[in-house]
């Protein structure tokens, strides 16, 4: 399953307002139905993460744990992940487990 991204500062706005977000120590993700029958994700960092190499491995680390999980999920959704702190010191297989969770809860995985 394929994926796209979101890059519209209206979008994000839109998801952060009426999307539900899960928290954890690693990772915030915020959830939101769309109208389209595809999954679309946006990931972001903030300076606090560190320099640009931590943002950078911060949103990669995130991106693969997606990519690994995308098959499970069912289509029609718009994601949020939100880095922190911790994100770009763990290895993708704690995002994964984190990730997990947060989609288990918000009930979009198959």
């Amino acid at each position: 399953m394929d994926f796209l991204s979101i890059k519209e500062n209206k979008d994000f706005c839109r998801i952060y307002a009426k999307g539900k977000s899960f928290v954890s120590p690693v990772v915030v993700t915020y959830v939101l139905k769309n109208r389209r029958k595809n999954i679309r994700v946006g990931i972001t960092t903030t300076k606090k993460i560190g320099n640009a190499v931590k943002r950078n491995r911060a949103r990669r680390v995130i991106r693969e744990a997606f990519r690994i999980l995308a098959p499970s999920i069912k289509p029609g959704y718009d994601f949020i992940f939100v880095a922190r702190g911790k994100t770009p010191y763990v290895k993708s297989t704690e995002i994964v487990r984190a990730l997990s969770a947060q989609l288990k809860k918000a009930g979009v995985m198959k």
